[in-house]
């Protein structure tokens, strides 16, 4: 049996815009009423899951969401149709609007939290939605990636989905951006590493002062015990509460992990020579790589501005790896000075290529934040829907989707005008066609 992990990248929707709405990214607030290319965001992430493709690796496509959500205003009271409903939210409640209006679900590692069967009790693959509830805006997210994994994902045989965790900040889950894996090979047991940023029902426990924790401890506990993850293939860390408040949201903006290999910032957690033992000592005597970034190496700004560690570790064959970096990281001396020692390093680590994101990392979400990631064996992915599937045939597809649908400018105060809803709309409605989702969008169900 073989064994893959196969990357699913979201692909971004045709509202795209810089409305500065994620208080804690940097990002996100720096770029904040700056215009956007929704044509050449969606291009940029086309472009890089083709390249992955080309590579020789897994790809798949993860619809965007339907955008403005109209469904939300008229649960907040707007009245009237489609259009009417648009047109007083963005008069009377502008900031409500663009909360509607984002396309953040492009950012997929917060879609959900997946676990491998070879995790699993059940030996079948996992899937929670995140319920996001730090944002508003994330928050309107996980009914939709619910339906829509569970259209990508939807043999029963091998796949078990569950509901989000509940709609309060207790239960603050962000979804694969706080949670790693590590294992010898993806078909073998690992050890999932579950990151949070605050206890929800301790207050005396270390918790950031600036800036919002978005996971809990207990979503954490929450998420092991849905998946039937035992204590042997799980632990839980602690994020550093000081670099949560420098700018690091989720826990992938300062460390990432692969196959054997974890790759993480001096600051990253608390307690981490302990934390360090406890993975080792459950990973068991197989070669284990920690890779600590030292601050005199690069330090948090750095690693935040150019989202060094928000970047894809990814196994290249006979035991190697390389990083799918941002272009951001090649034009930081610093940066790029510590990636070109590090692949002259006794690690798998060897290679490092560079991608244009940059539509995504000025809304605050570099190439890890667009992918989730799924361990499937030859079995599962048989089973996963052919359609979401990276090829060239659907990459030329995809590209012509958008060039006929996608704006190639947006202001916010463009998302305000009705025509956006009725091409969103267009669009992806086509997009369910071309990907074979079904009627996974509230437009399509009513």
């Amino acid at each position: 049996m073989k064994h893959f992990e196969v990357n699913f990248d979201g692909l971004v929707g045709p509202t795209h815009n810089y409305a500065g709405l994620s208080f804690g990214n940097v990002a996100s607030q720096s770029n904040a009423k700056a215009a956007s290319s929704p044509r050449d965001a969606a291009k940029q992430g086309l472009q890089k899951m083709k390249a992955l493709s080309d590579m020789g690796l897994q790809q798949g496509v993860f619809a965007p969401h339907e955008r403005p959500d109209t469904y939300a205003l008229r649960r907040l009271g707007f009245k009237g149709n489609d259009h009417e409903v648009i047109h007083a939210a963005a008069t009377q409640a502008p900031e409500l609007f663009q909360a509607v209006s984002s396309a953040s679900s492009m950012w997929t590692a917060n879609a959900a939290t997946v676990s491998p069967s070879a995790d699993t009790s059940n030996g079948k693959v996992h899937f929670t939605p995140a319920n996001l509830t730090n944002k508003f805006h994330r928050s309107l997210e996980p009914v939709t990636s619910g339906r829509i994994l569970q259209s990508m994902f939807n043999n029963p045989r091998h796949f078990e989905h569950h509901l989000h965790l509940p709609d309060n900040d207790h239960f603050g889950d962000e979804g694969a951006a706080n949670h790693t894996r590590l294992c010898s090979d993806y078909g073998n047991a690992g050890v999932e590493l579950f990151t949070y940023g605050r206890y929800a029902f301790d207050s005396s426990k270390p918790a950031p002062q600036k800036y919002p924790a978005r996971q809990t401890y207990e979503a954490c506990q929450a998420l092991a015990r849905l998946h039937g993850l035992s204590d042997e293939n799980a632990v839980f860390m602690q994020q550093n509460p000081a670099v949560i408040d420098q700018g690091v949201f989720h826990n992938d903006v300062i460390a990432v992990g692969n196959q054997n290999v974890l790759f993480y910032h001096q600051q990253a957690f608390l307690n981490t020579d302990a934390k360090l033992r406890e993975i080792q000592n459950k990973f068991g005597e197989k070669e284990l790589f920690f890779i600590e970034v030292k601050d005199s190496e690069v330090s948090v700004q750095d690693a935040v501005q150019t989202y060094l560690f928000n970047t894809q570790l990814v196994a290249t064959g006979a035991g190697t790896m390389a990083i799918i970096a941002p272009t951001e990281c090649q034009e930081n001396d610093r940066v790029a000075s510590y990636l070109a020692d590090l692949v002259s390093r006794d690690t798998p680590i060897r290679q490092v290529h560079y991608f244009d994101v940059k539509q995504s990392m000025r809304n605050g979400g570099g190439p890890a934040c667009l992918r989730l990631r799924v361990a499937l064996n030859d079995q599962e992915l048989a089973a996963v829907n052919p359609a979401v599937m990276m090829n060239d045939s659907l990459f030329e597809r995809l590209n012509n989707w958008v060039d006929k649908h996608y704006r190639d400018r947006l202001a916010v105060d463009d998302l305000r005008d009705p025509a956006l809803l009725d091409e969103s709309r267009t669009a992806l409605d086509e997009l369910t066609q071309i990907l074979k989702l079904g009627s996974v969008y509230p437009f399509q169900q009513d």
